[in-house]
């Protein structure tokens, strides 16, 4: 059905909930009730149904890269967006009966690929009769019918993440996004849904919506003053008892955060980002979670609540709308009320299945638009560059960000006080298939180097800080003693650290021995030739989600801050482009850190 947000938002004001009766297109009714009603002579009425989610959708609408400007494709053939997604939602609505199912998403949905940066940054929903944004047309069109906040919905700041909320059918759901002044829900924190059964009372399904506490740091920017982020935990034990009190059936979680219990911003906010899997062991009355933020996939993950004994079904499907989960649930009518009697988790492989026409038709204008946006020619290179070897070796792709970085600095500081302090410069591999071609660079190319809307900061820190600093970014690789076999392979991502919080810090000279423990790993520190002196201060040109505590790196999010820009980097390196003419590594590329082993190079 068709979701008004004023008159929601007014009963969320009195109620804080919202109800909705599912679907009933598709199967017939009588087929739709046959499917989901079951009796045997003299038995219990039962009642089945089923709940889709995906999660980390990051304005993946079409199985397309933008970057490479060709389907997407990876090592294990998966595919990706809404249109793949829409095409496994019909088949378990046909097979189950459209009102015997619920969609649900777990955040993180408007920010990721050029698609969706188009319709923030280029033609902006915002604007005065702007577009309606890519993925709410995709997901109303699919008829979704609630999606958790993810971080990322904060990236391109607030007005914008409004106006997707108004032009989607269905609600976003924070429990834990409140107004910072009021400390009132900031967007509804739930919504109530009605499932039809031939068994008398209908089942009543409550989604809660659950956000990340991170986006307090990783957006400060855009909410700070406005709004705050407490612990899934804390607003889960609020509203759970709510939603029962008010006659749910089912509760189901929709979190935007992992599994893991971890975080990584350390201590700097007192709640965990990786909770969902607390919530379930804390929090009683939960019967299923849609876990997201990990960009992990588990088909299905038991936790036993501390308070009930009971399971809890946790799920979280591969991001990008690489699959689709399903919690298949069986409830039995007992004592005048419906109960759960069985939940089960299980995802779908979107590669299995063709894109549906209806989704990649109904954007295909904008589809062309983008297409021909990141093909623009914004300048040359004198050859070809690769990010293949950036994890483990010092590559001239990842000098470009990071002189990029250092100049927009330095200029940045021209006649201030900080203006004679050296400046370095920090920067990950961000994606290992980005690549800039000899000759003619486009758009896609440069923006391909960086991902992210991360921002660029200037931070002060020692000498001392700095070497701690690459001690903890060192953490990344496998610890291998001399004369071990060294297996690319498995050299990187030591205790899972990704890609992205892997730093290499360009200005300096450094060795990491890798058969060395971690914190004792950087050897050889020095800055023009020169020894680093531990109390020597510098400039660290570092982005914003670094800067916040993202990774939890030391010493940044406490260092002096001496200049900020609110201008991605991505669009800082495309502006360098454009103004170079000819991109040339023999300006800016220099080999300033190497992997050893007791003094002797791995490579």
């Amino acid at each position: 059905m068709a979701f008004d947000r004023r008159t929601f938002m007014g009963a969320t004001a009195a109620t804080g909930a919202a109800v909705a009766v599912a679907g009933t297109a598709g199967t017939p009714a009588a087929a739709q009730e046959a499917q989901g009603a079951r009796q045997s002579a003299g038995g219990p009425r039962t009642y089945a149904f089923t709940v889709m989610g995906t999660t980390d959708l990051h304005g993946n609408v079409f199985n397309w890269d933008y970057f490479t400007d060709r389907e997407f494709d990876d090592k294990a053939h998966n595919d990706v967006g809404l249109a793949k997604i829409s095409t496994l939602v019909n088949q378990v609505r046909a097979e189950k009966g459209r009102r015997n199912t619920l969609l649900i998403d777990a955040g993180d949905t408007i920010q990721g690929t050029q698609l969706s940066y188009y319709y923030a940054k280029v033609d902006p929903i915002t604007a005065r009769r702007g577009p309606v944004h890519p993925m709410a047309q995709a997901m109303n069109a699919i008829g979704y019918d609630a999606a958790a906040l993810g971080n990322h919905e904060f990236n391109y700041g607030i007005p914008v993440l409004r106006k997707f909320e108004e032009q989607c059918d269905f609600p976003l759901l924070g429990a834990n996004a409140l107004d910072a002044k009021t400390l009132r829900p900031a967007f509804a924190p739930y919504s109530m849904h009605r499932l039809r059964t031939p068994h008398g009372r209908d089942v009543k399904v409550a989604v809660l919506g659950l956000t990340n506490p991170g986006i307090a740091l990783w957006d400060k920017a855009n909410v700070q003053g406005r709004m705050t982020f407490p612990g899934l935990e804390e607003q889960a034990a609020k509203y759970v008892p709510r939603l029962r009190s008010m006659g749910a059936d089912v509760v189901i979680v929709s979190a935007h955060s992992g599994s893991s219990g971890t975080s990584s911003y350390g201590d700097q906010l007192p709640y965990v980002e990786n909770a969902a899997a607390l919530v379930a062991q804390q929090v009683p009355g939960i019967d299923a979670i849609l876990v997201g933020h990990a960009h992990t996939e588990i088909p299905e993950y038991r936790v036993r609540n501390e308070a009930t004994g009971k399971d809890v079904v946790l799920s979280e499907p591969l991001k990008w709308g690489q699959r689709l989960t399903l919690f298949d649930f069986e409830l039995a009518w007992e004592r005048g009320r419906w109960s759960v009697a069985k939940v089960a988790a299980r995802v779908l492989n979107s590669n299995t299945v063709a894109e549906d026409p209806k989704i990649t038709g109904l954007l295909s204008d904008e589809h062309r638009k983008v297409v021909a946006y990141v093909n623009q020619v914004i300048g040359t290179s004198t050859q070809a560059m690769s990010a293949a070897e950036g994890p483990v070796k010092d590559v001239p792709i990842i000098d470009l960000i990071n002189h990029v970085q250092a100049e927009t600095v330095k200029a940045a500081l021209a006649g201030s006080e900080w203006a004679a302090l050296p400046v370095v410069s920090q920067a990950s591999c961000f994606s290992r298939t980005a690549s800039i071609p000899a000759g003619k660079v486009t758009l896609r190319d440069a923006a391909g180097l960086y991902p992210f809307e991360n921002t660029l900061e200037a931070r002060l820190l020692t000498g001392a800080q700095l070497k701690e600093y690459l001690e903890y970014s060192a953490r990344y690789f496998v610890r291998t003693a001399p004369g071990d076999v060294v297996d690319v392979a498995k050299l990187t991502n030591s205790e899972g650290v990704p890609d992205y919080n892997y730093d290499a810090v360009y200005g300096l000279t450094y060795d990491i021995d890798i058969a060395q423990p971690v914190g004792s790993r950087i050897t050889g520190l020095s800055f023009r030739g020169q020894a680093v002196d531990p109390a020597a201060r510098f400039v660290l040109a570092v982005n914003n989600y670094r800067a916040s505590g993202g990774g939890n790196f030391p010493h940044v999010p406490q260092a002096r801050q001496v200049w900020a820009n609110s201008e991605e980097i991505r669009n800082t390196i495309i502006q360098w482009v454009k103004a170079a003419g000819t991109v040339d590594p023999a300006r800016f590329a220099s080999v300033d850190w190497r992997l050893t082993r007791a003094g002797v190079p791995v490579f």
